[in-house]
């Protein structure tokens, strides 16, 4: 049952086996190239988010979509499913901290997204998102214009490679500690609108990319509709007049991210409070133009749960850690793989051990800190294992695009996403870079 490898096969083995930034580079503007030439471009969904929020249409819920492992063969699994749907609303996305121990630069992450939007023979508009671009609380306080700058130099990068599509995590920022609403949400909005200043001030000509804010840090306390207003009104007061603010605000509802561990290895059940999602959503819509909020940390949800997010009319959500736990998990996985992993771990994460926790709480909890160092090696899996794999996911996000109610929406998308063809050149400020966006062919 061997498969030819094909052209743009090769490209994106030779991208992710390679270590040298500019080789990647070249790589992926190979395969952005090609994806142009067959009309599939990098996309903002913020038009589309901002139609939902007029009230154009509305009962779907979207799926950004965390790849952490076996990009290219989960990817061309989405678009399948997103084809035997006719959806088009879905989104790639990876976070400032998948980015750094699953070794995926914004460069690759979103280059192998487009071969496989290649591959699989999609057409039109691909959503790439920068997850959870989060500010980390203490370094802020240490240095706030240094941590400031970090998120701005990602951003850039991220932009640069074609992330149309940024969310912005300073909810880390909340002081809970202070007297009233408006004082705990304030580094919140304060930060949120200045790094949505900076992305108006850098995104690509004829593209306005979709920024998302956030007021509740998931797996805290939950957010409420004062938390909502209050960062809002701070968020629109700071935001300079005429600027696009924020399509989208993630809530904090019950879950945690990974979901909770239990003794044994499996997940605990998480009591997520729909009531405050559906309120929520509503409010960001009716009074702010938005398209509504956004649920973190939901891929391990027990499965009769997902339907109610699209009843909720939540504008997104976001799953993850349910995909990477099914390739470790899967039948055909090679358990000596597995066993090295596992070996590599009790070594490596050692560190990271609770006093008191099992083996498999363990295993678990670390276990995504392998899949850069077994990047290559994963990927080496013959093509067949991987396929194989691949096939037991795919019914997943099948049976997720359904739950979410995710489908038939693409005309819908095709009708409100502006679809750009974006040349990217080195500005003489080596921290900017100059985006020329051009009409789609």
């Amino acid at each position: 049952m061997g498969r030819r490898a094909t052209d743009i096969d090769k490209i994106v083995m030779d991208l992710i086996a390679s270590d040298d930034a500019a080789i990647k580079k070249d790589l992926a503007k190979k395969i952005f190239d090609i994806a142009y030439k067959k009309g599939i471009y990098p996309s903002s969904i913020h038009e589309f988010y901002m139609a939902r929020g007029k009230g154009e249409f509305s009962g779907f819920t979207v799926p950004a979509i965390n790849l952490r492992s076996m990009t290219y063969d989960l990817a061309r699994a989405i678009f399948r499913v997103a084809k035997k749907n006719n959806s088009g609303a879905f989104i790639f996305e990876i976070a400032k901290s998948e980015m750094g121990y699953t070794s995926q630069p914004p460069v690759e992450y979103s280059a192998v997204i487009l071969a496989a939007a290649v591959k699989e023979g999609h057409t039109g508009p691909v959503f790439i998102q920068g997850d959870h671009f989060q500010a980390n609380a203490k370094k802020y306080q240490e240095n706030p214009d240094k941590e400031t700058e970090g998120l701005e130099a990602l951003i850039t990068e991220s932009i640069g490679a074609g992330f149309y599509n940024i969310d912005i995590d300073s909810s880390t920022l909340v002081d809970l500690s202070k007297p009233d609403v408006k004082k705990q949400q304030f580094l919140n909005y304060e930060v949120c609108a200045k790094l949505t200043q900076f992305i108006r001030r850098i995104e690509p000509k004829g593209i306005t990319v979709s920024v998302g804010g956030e007021i509740g840090e998931v797996g805290h306390q939950n957010s409420t509709p004062e938390d909502l207003h209050a960062f809002m009104q701070g968020y629109n007061q700071r935001l300079r007049k005429g600027l696009a603010g924020i399509s989208k605000i993630s809530i904090q509802t019950g879950t945690s991210h990974g979901g909770v561990v239990l003794p044994d290895g499996s997940v605990a059940q998480v009591k997520l409070d729909f009531d405050t999602l559906k309120k929520l959503s509503e409010m960001a819509r009716k009074e702010y133009g938005m398209a509504g909020a956004v649920q973190h940390g939901a891929s391990t949800l027990p499965a009769e749960a997902f339907h109610k997010f699209a009843e909720c009319d939540a504008a997104e959500v976001h799953l993850a850690t349910e995909f990477q736990n099914m390739i470790f998990e899967s039948k055909n996985f090679p358990h000596e793989l597995k066993a090295k992993i596992y070996d590599w771990l009790k070594i490596n994460a050692a560190s990271e051990k609770k006093e008191g926790e099992t083996e498999e709480q363990f295993f678990y909890k670390t276990r995504k800190k392998a899949l850069g160092p077994f990047k290559k090696e994963i990927m080496g899996l013959s093509q067949e294992i991987r396929d194989a794999i691949a096939g037991e996911i795919e019914e997943k996000f099948d049976f997720l695009f359904k739950q979410l109610n995710n489908i038939n929406n693409k005309d819908l998308v095709d009708k409100f996403v502006t679809l750009k063809r974006v040349i990217v050149r080195k500005h003489k400020d080596a921290k900017a870079v100059v985006h020329d966006g051009e009409g789609a062919d």
